[in-house]
């Protein structure tokens, strides 16, 4: 019934989930009803509106993660047990990492695959302000990304570094304007996109003075600055093939460039995993670690 539950919430309603589950509708109404039954709470509201999850229902689900991230995690114990990697590995990543010639996650995972080829492998995309949170709670096994605040409980290994200039797009005012014609204090003065989880942090995009627009991630910020109307920080290897295409400028001043460490994050009470020794051993020798 969770697991009905979850496909639920997952499509955003019952007839969205028919096809993952293969149940009819009513199979399905059916089964939240039991559902609600046996926890004696309203899970969520169905008709005319629309599907929609009750504050309980919300609790419930995000319980229900937890608990079948745990049954993986026990499933895993007891194959190490039997001498044998199993079960679930569940990795955090940020968004547009995917074109970084330095993040080699691919060749990692290759590489655990090679001595761990029973076990399912999730990689899902949070949210860089939820991603180290996420690996302490237990969601991921481990992550890979930046540090924004330091989390009790983890372990990081330090990877690779990431560089950010800030750009503008084809139809912005200054996208041909020549370098040495910029100046700095009116190039702080423009629309400007900021990442909003770095608001409170000493970063660069705090100098800016017109705080235009505010993303959580950095493929909304792409579509922003291409857009012409703002100028913003986006990762060069991102950026690159935009540039190529005559889509991006990229402004060309020292202080409008920063680098951000990239790390391989795990929870400190995890280290004994059969799992997580797998996959820090595949990735230190994809990056070729100590």
């Amino acid at each position: 019934m969770l697991q009905v539950f979850d496909a639920v919430v997952r499509h955003g309603g019952f007839s969205a989930a028919e096809a993952e589950l293969n149940l009819s509708q009513s199979t399905i109404s059916n089964h939240m009803s039991a559902l609600e039954d046996r926890l004696g709470v309203v899970l969520c509201r169905r008709g005319r509106g629309g599907f929609q999850l009750t504050e309980e229902g919300r609790a419930i689900h995000e319980a229900a993660f937890r608990l079948n991230a745990a049954l993986n995690d026990f499933s895993a114990d007891v194959g190490t047990v039997k001498g044998k990697i199993s079960g679930e590995l569940r990795v955090g990543i940020l968004d547009a990492v995917s074109d970084d010639p330095q993040n080699l996650l691919p060749e990692a995972l290759a590489r655990f695959r090679a001595v761990a080829t029973d076990v399912k492998v999730v990689v899902a995309q949070e949210p860089a302000q939820d991603l180290q949170q996420k690996v302490r709670d237990g969601t991921y096994h481990c992550g890979i990304g930046v540090d924004l605040s330091p989390v009790d409980g983890l372990d990081q290994i330090p990877l690779y570094t990431e560089t950010h200039s800030l750009y503008c797009g084809r139809t912005h005012p200054l996208f041909k304007t020549v370098t040495t014609d910029l100046v700095q204090a009116e190039v702080l003065e423009l629309p400007f996109v900021q990442r909003g989880y770095l608001r409170n942090k000493t970063s660069r995009q705090n100098a800016f003075r017109d705080v235009a627009a505010t993303v959580i991630q950095i493929e909304p910020q792409l579509l922003l600055i291409r857009s012409g109307q703002y100028v913003g920080f986006l990762p060069d290897h991102m950026a690159e093939r935009w540039c190529a295409k005559g889509e991006l400028r990229r402004f060309e001043l020292p202080d409008f460039t920063y680098s951000a460490q990239f790390f391989l994050f795990t929870a400190r009470d995890n280290r004994n995993s059969s799992l997580v020794t797998a996959l820090i051993q595949a990735v230190r020798n994809a990056w070729k670690l100590p």
